[in-house]
């Protein structure tokens, strides 16, 4: 364990209020930077170390810290872990690691991160702002929940991972999102589902001035076609990794929250260039996925 003074992008950053649920988020960071051999980074924001870290129970921010610090370190003995407290609130502390960080994970009690701030104020700004990917994990999340269902004969800490889950929409195929899928599942040897959901467009011209049969046909074709053109690359550079690719008709966020009772990991797209704010698909997506949710800036 140390302070950490430096600025490295070779962690994995947790938001720490003592809480069991930011406890639970700690402990599936944690199991991220193992997966992907970097530090772990705990930080708390925005309260003076001498005061209580909360109303519910009135805990230094130090001792919370080094607490969890040392209850992670129990679970993870081989992992770098740096405990780390910024003066500033939480929002702009929280944004500023992200920027430091390979991953910021978040837990919550509903998505609310620390102490003090309304349901989902911290977890939804930060998510919203912040220059690198964002894990949104509800509290109770266990190691066993990102794992296949295991018989009697096999540890559940030793069952293959879930699929990662991706979003993707072919009017943004950013690089970074794609990109940040697949190497996520590439480090747990877990298969990849991509999932592009449209609603088809009418085409005019006809005496009834509708669709006809097989514009939707044609539409979806083209669709997958699409799909496969702009993944093809990525199954070159991870050959490694399964993949499967899926079309669907309707709203994106129906299809995904389908997909995220199977799924280890959500992957969603922000695109930054339209400025900090979560659309309406990945706010219903942020709160009631059945799996943890990472929310993905590109341009």
């Amino acid at each position: 364990m140390s302070k950490d003074t430096r600025t490295d992008t070779r962690t994995v950053t947790v938001g720490i209020d003592g809480s069991r649920a930011s406890l639970d988020a700690a402990d599936w960071a944690a199991r991220e930077a193992e997966r992907r051999g970097v530090a772990l980074r705990l930080l708390h924001a925005g309260d003076d170390p001498d005061a209580p870290a909360g109303p519910s129970g009135g805990v230094p921010v130090r001792t919370t810290l080094d607490r969890a610090a040392v209850q992670l370190s129990y679970g993870h003995p081989a992992l770098d872990i740096i405990a780390r407290r910024a003066d500033t609130p939480a929002v702009p502390a929280l944004v500023a690691a992200a920027a430091e960080s390979e991953t910021l994970v978040l837990g919550s009690r509903g998505f609310s991160g620390f102490a003090g701030f309304l349901v989902g104020s911290v977890a939804l700004a930060v998510a919203a702002r912040a220059e690198r990917p964002v894990v949104l994990v509800r509290a109770g999340e266990l190691p066993e929940d990102e794992r296949m269902p295991v018989d009697g004969t096999t540890a559940p800490t030793r069952a293959p991972y879930l699929p990662v889950v991706l979003g993707l929409d072919l009017a943004h195929p950013a690089d970074d999102l794609i990109g940040h899928a697949f190497d996520t599942a590439t480090v747990r040897s877990a298969p990849l589902h991509v999932v592009h959901a449209w609603t088809p467009s009418p085409r005019r011209g006809y005496l009834d001035g509708g669709r006809t049969p097989g514009d939707t046909a044609e539409q979806e074709d083209a669709k997958c076609r699409s799909l496969a053109v702009t993944l093809q690359p990525w199954r070159h550079k991870y050959p490694e990794t399964e993949v499967t690719e899926r079309v669907a008709h309707g709203h994106a966020g129906h299809h995904l929250l389908q997909a995220s009772a199977r799924a280890g990991l959500l992957v969603i797209g922000r695109r930054a260039s339209a400025g900090p704010g979560l659309g309406r698909a990945a706010r219903s997506l942020v709160h009631h996925s059945m799996c943890p949710v990472a929310v993905v800036p590109h341009p």
